[in-house]
């Protein structure tokens, strides 16, 4: 890389510019360690933050924190995996739809996660790019592929949602394309896609679950270990009825 090029970086990739990605990275925890917060998939479009002025000594190695403009969250690029993949945007604007236009694409994002289950995949956390999906980046991707955003993860997701109050034991009022939500008291760890007849898609791990996408179900009389364990810990279950505007959930 000549010195010409990392003026040129240094000067670009300034706090506040916007810019769309021309190729899949990973978005890291912090601007440290190799621990993966999510992947992000070619031409999504982000906003470099305040905090993330380049030294003067830039490397290829150094990180810039972002914040990724359809939900809202934040992360670390690293600047090799960013160079020459990434196009300047002048402004970005949300896009949204109707309760019934939504409603319209449901069957399609149910489609789109059963092909996706029977492709060979693992559950990674931070997947989203797939084939490899945590619980909230398959639903997120689920969505995404109909252009609905939702928020990253699933405590968000729980948060964005319309909430439903629906029978555990009859399931009544609870519909296809509907998300359930799973944790303890606290918090929402987990998130599923509500397929009907009881039935839900999910990608959950090793503990508890079957590394990767799977089908399971709500109704007692087809519980397995894993369904079982998910519905001793189901918290509640949500409607997605508008696209999120990208701002953040806390």
């Amino acid at each position: 890389m000549t010195e010409l090029q990392i003026t040129s970086l240094r000067d670009t990739l300034i706090p506040e510019s916007l810019w769309m990605l021309k190729t899949n990275v990973k978005g890291y925890q912090n601007s440290e360690n190799a621990e993966l917060a999510t992947e992000v998939v070619s031409g999504r479009h982000f906003k470099i933050l305040k905090n993330s002025q380049l030294t003067n000594l830039l490397s290829l190695s150094e990180r810039i924190q972002v914040v990724l403009l359809e939900d809202g969250y934040r992360c670390w690029f690293e600047v090799k995996d960013i160079l020459n993949q990434i196009e300047s945007n002048q402004k970005w604007e949300p896009e949204f739809m109707t309760r019934d236009q939504i409603k319209s694409k449901l069957p399609r994002v149910l489609d789109w996660i059963e092909k996706a289950s029977k492709l060979p995949n693992h559950y990674l956390w931070g997947g989203t790019a797939g084939p490899n999906f945590d619980c909230s980046g398959l639903i997120q991707t689920a969505f995404s592929s109909e252009g609905i955003w939702l928020p990253r993860d699933a405590y968000q997701q729980e948060i964005f949602c319309k909430r439903i109050l629906f029978n555990k034991n009859t399931l009544e009022k609870l519909m296809p394309g509907d998300l359930l939500f799973f944790g303890n008291k606290r918090r929402c760890s987990h998130v599923a896609l509500y397929k009907g007849d009881g039935d839900y898609w999910h990608s959950s791990g090793i503990k508890n679950g079957r590394n990767g996408i799977s089908l399971d179900s709500l109704k007692p009389i087809n519980k397995n270990y894993i369904s079982s364990y998910y519905f001793s810990i189901l918290r509640g279950a949500g409607r997605v009825e508008s696209c999120h505007d990208g701002s953040l959930i806390a």
